[in-house]
């Protein structure tokens, strides 16, 4: 029947755990031909199915009959027919995605329920495996104290999702969540026709921006993940993990009064929100100091509406009457300062102290740039001075529930509300500056040129350079003069530069903490964002003593940018001035890792182990110079550019690379898949804790043995890596006609011209390799499924290693890197996903839109001959001939895409071909065929779920 709903198959699922998912998803499909049916007809409906069923047909067969027919089917179509064809299979990549969010919800529920031991990747897990070891539990309360991790969001050109979308997807995700419990037939009936309704509200809505983003667009875009998951989630994963703790560690028979263990209470705010996004001026010409004051103006805001609607709910809850139970008197003394002076609630001290509290919140979210306050407040109040006086007002509130029969009421809101302004006080999260350091070179150049202090900086050596900025340092006055005309690039970076201490002065320290040096290859790199801090007010001497109120992060993004990474912290930090000021910031300093640059650089393998060597020699570094480091990993959406599982990419982190502090970036569409739906976004930062627990705190279990097999295993990767970076060098950088190939068998082309972000696909407006981001050329890879960068250059490498000496002794040799090697396992897990998503054939489409045929059998047969020399040597190390044999959950759900997703790319193809034939004739471009083609990038994006 129609109106069942999926809970009675949750029960009987047996053995077939996918069951509800294969539900779910006929479910929406079945109510997505419905729409399609009623809103555009039924021979549109029936040519989705045709072209569906011969999309299958052409990847179980791969035959020449079943091309021919899809190609002239897609042929004949009119043009509004493409499009409502090519929006049929999109949003069903979607609703398909949706499913399987909550199919994975649904199993873990599952599986707690059942009072399964602790799954891998929770925290609870981590901490059995940890008490195991014999870590002790003031080991790991003391981790929790000084612990910093970080997920960054950015702003990158792949994410493709407008918030109208992300609403109504939220609301199909929750209704689908529904079916889940056991409905009435009425409860059914209404659900269904709820789903209906919001599935046709998606057909109906537009799926595209036409207008380009603007950086205010991406501000309120990654807010929005705030208010559906961070602001809820994050405090109350806090509440679990001090549960946990108390019930690892717990005596035998101990506990509170109400049986559960007491919660072991952590102070400090070890996970913490960043972002680049109005900070991240590198390439973006969008962002200035403009961008970064309204970043936060709204970021506080968004805070403080949390505040203000969680102080009015507990006004309203909190009816404590001090005619039935006593007070702390503080609280009384709270309450008394109050604006609220009404007889009817003398007795009501929580009320009272809220409604002040209320009162001195709305008036610093006016301080703080909010222009509406939802409610009124009860007469006037000053503002807060910080966040943290906020924080001990709530404070006195819990404090006198527990001191008076009130502990059960302190949960959940106001707890929640307490931990929620210790994590995010009130400036939400910590915004980083970026810009390239060849721009602060220019600026200090006519800086310096103008003071009469160096003619020529930038044609300066090292040495010369290194000598003048501490110089520079060192003096009292400053080179900038308000009297002297400067370049419109100075006196932008000097402003932004102004902004950031003005912001940390209105909204907290917290606020902006860090300044990354994009493209560090000198210590001069870093030197100059000292003297422009210095220039700006936020590095201060004071007898001697230095503070910088930013930490210079270099980001080392090349193959040679981070071969060098360990010798220029080194210099770096052996300057008595720069140490004095490590010192000041608590003897720690962070270092950034760029994975997209090294990898379109040198390719996937060589890229990580780079950047594995880098972070070995980094550790070594700081070890020896006493200084603890942090690593900020920036990391992509796509395996060739870091992505991947992050809970397996921490624990594959050689040792002392973690030690309690990780930042990571989190960007494009990847954003959207982890924190779109709050219980999935729970999990995603569970494992990031858990991750980075296990990580730093496991006991080493190397003995000399097993140190000298893991040499021997970096011995082999090192003569592995320089054969890969030679393979993908030749085609890539050194294959004549190779950029033509890729500008004309992927959408590159088309996905500059898509309204995806803020920030220009390219640095230059050339068509060389070396000028375009490393994420648009990801990006265009996966569109045609080739996902070149995840894994090319490995089976020539391999292959070729192997056989140049004895070929059994060396297949073992690999197989037990790979079982007995982290790093090396999880290099090989994230290339067979990204394998299990390849598709020759479907990649065989884009090759014919090559005009120049010798040049598309030359490449194309190259890529084909490496891709079959990479399956044979995967199969050879890991024993599995078929993709994902250890993930059979993942496979099946790559597999199930298939249906869905073949039949975007054959239409992306006809439609590339279509806009390409007029595409140089002056009024001759349809934008039909134009939107067409952004909607097919968008749908393939969403079904492959990680291709930026």
């Amino acid at each position: 029947m129609v109106a069942s709903n999926t809970a009675a198959s949750v029960a009987d699922a047996g053995a077939d755990k996918d069951a509800p998912l294969k539900e779910d998803i006929r479910l929406l499909g079945r109510l997505l031909g419905d729409v399609l049916r009623a809103q555009e007809g039924e021979d549109v409906y029936a040519v989705v199915e045709t072209i569906r069923q011969t999309a299958v047909r052409f990847r179980r067969e791969a035959d020449a009959g079943a091309a021919k027919e899809l190609d002239g089917m897609l042929k004949i179509l009119t043009r509004e027919q493409t499009i409502s064809v090519v929006r049929a299979f999109s949003y069903f990549s979607h609703l398909a995605n949706i499913a399987e969010d909550q199919h994975h919800i649904r199993r873990r529920r599952a599986h707690l329920l059942a009072g399964s031991k602790p799954q891998q990747g929770s925290v609870s897990y981590a901490l059995c495996k940890l008490a195991g070891a014999g870590v002790g539990q003031d080991t790991v309360t003391g981790f929790f104290q000084q612990a910093l991790i970080s997920p960054v969001l950015t702003a990158h050109p792949t994410e493709v999702q407008r918030k109208s979308i992300l609403d109504a997807e939220h609301d199909i995700a929750r209704l689908l969540a529904e079916r889940d419990t056991p409905l009435t037939p009425k409860e059914s009936a209404a659900n269904l026709h709820l789903l209906r309704s919001r599935v046709a509200t998606l057909w109906q809505t537009r799926m595209l921006r036409y207008t380009k983003l603007t950086v205010a667009d991406e501000i309120e875009n990654a807010l929005s993940y705030y208010r559906i998951t961070f602001l809820r989630e994050l405090p109350g994963l806090y509440d679990d993990i001090e549960a946990d703790i108390a019930a690892q560690y717990r005596p035998a028979g101990a506990g509170s009064a109400d049986g559960e263990p007491a919660p072991c209470a952590i102070a400090a705010p070890y996970v913490q929100m960043g972002s680049w996004i109005g900070g991240d001026r590198d390439g973006n010409p969008n962002v200035n100091a403009a961008t970064a004051r309204h970043a936060l103006a709204r970021q506080a805001t968004t805070i403080l509406d949390f505040y203000l609607d969680e102080a009015h709910t507990l006004g309203a809850e909190l009816s404590v009457s001090t005619l039935m139970v006593k007070c702390t008197p503080a609280l009384q003394l709270l309450a008394d300062s109050s604006t609220d002076t009404s007889e009817h609630r003398s007795d009501e001290p929580y009320r009272r102290a809220l409604i002040g509290i209320y009162a001195r919140l709305a008036s610093t979210a006016r301080a703080l740039g909010a222009a509406n306050i939802l409610r009124k407040e009860v007469g006037h109040a000053e503002p807060y001075e910080h966040a943290a006086a906020f924080a001990a007002d709530l404070q006195i509130l819990i404090d006198s529930l527990n001191a008076n029969h009130g502990a059960m009421l302190v949960h959940p809101r106001l707890s929640t509300l307490k931990r929620a302004a210790d994590i995010f006080g009130f400036h939400l999260a910590s915004l980083d500056m970026r810009q390239s350091s060849d721009v602060h070179e220019r600026v200090l150049a006519e800086l310096f040129a103008k003071a009469g202090a160096a003619p020529d900086y930038a044609a300066m050596d090292e040495e010369a350079k290194v000598a003048l900025l501490l110089a520079e340092l060192a003096q009292p006055r400053l080179l900038y003069s308000p009297y002297i005309a400067y370049s419109a690039e100075t006196g932008s970076e000097l402003a932004v530069l102004g902004a950031a201490r003005e912001i940390r002065q209105r909204y907290g320290a917290r606020a902006i903490r860090n300044y990354i040096i994009s493209h560090t290859e000198t210590v001069s790199d870093l030197l100059e964002v000292l003297v422009l801090q210095q220039e700006t007010g936020l590095l201060r001497t004071v007898d001697g003593n230095g503070t910088a109120d930013l930490m210079v992060v270099p980001l080392f993004e090349t193959i040679p940018d981070l071969q060098r990474a360990a010798g220029i912290m080194e210099r770096l930090m052996a300057l008595p001035m720069v140490r004095q000021l490590i010192d000041a910031q608590g003897g720690l300093q962070e270092v950034m890792l760029g994975y997209s640059d090294s990898n379109k650089d040198g390719g996937f393998l060589t890229s990580n182990w780079e950047l594995y060597k880098a972070e070995l020699g980094l550790v070594d570094v700081f070890a020896r110079a006493g200084v603890k480091l942090r690593l900020f990993h920036g990391r992509g959406g796509t395996v060739g550019r870091g992505g991947g599982p992050s809970y397996e990419a921490i624990l594959a982190q050689p040792k002392g690379t973690v030690n309690g502090q990780i930042r990571l970036t989190e960007q494009g569409e990847i954003i959207a898949s982890k924190f779109s739906n709050a219980d999935i976004g729970r999990r995603n930062l569970e494992l990031l804790v858990a991750a980075t627990l296990e990580a730093s705190l496991m006991p080493p279990a190397a003995d000399d043995a097993q140190r000298k097999q893991l040499a021997g295993f970096e011995a082999v990767m090192a003569e592995i890596s320089g054969r890969a970076y030679q393979a993908y060098r030749n085609l890539v950088y050194e294959t004549p006609g190779f950029t033509d190939y890729f500008f004309s068998a992927t959408p590159i082309a088309e996905i500059a011209e898509l309204n995806l972000g803020s920030r220009p696909a390219s640095r230059k407006s050339t068509r060389r390799i070396e000028d375009l981001r490393a994420i648009p050329w990801g990006f265009s890879w996966g569109q045609c499924r080739l996902l070149l960068p995840g894994w090319y250059g490995f089976g020539s490498a391999i292959g070729s290693w192997i056989a140049d000496g004895d070929q059994a002794e060396r297949v073992q040799q690999l197989r037990a890197m790979f079982q007995h090697w982290p790093f090396f396992a999880t290099l090989l897990s994230n290339m067979d996903m990204v394998l299990a998503k390849t598709d020759l054939a479907i990649a065989s489409r884009y090759s014919l839109l090559v005009q120049d045929a010798e040049l598309r059998e030359r490449i194309f047969k190259r890529i084909t001959g490496e891709h079959a020399a990479t399956l044979a040597c995967l199969e050879r190390i890991t024993g599995a001939g078929e993709r994902l044999a250890g993930n059979p959950l993942l496979a099946r759900s790559i597999q199930n895409r298939f249906a869905y997703l073949d039949p975007l790319n054959h239409l992306q193809v006809e439609l590339i071909k279509r806009h390409r034939s007029v595409a140089h004739e002056p009024g001759k471009v349809d934008e039909r065929v134009h939107r067409g083609i952004h909607l097919s990038i968008n749908g393939v994006a969403a079904g492959l779920r990680n291709t930026g």
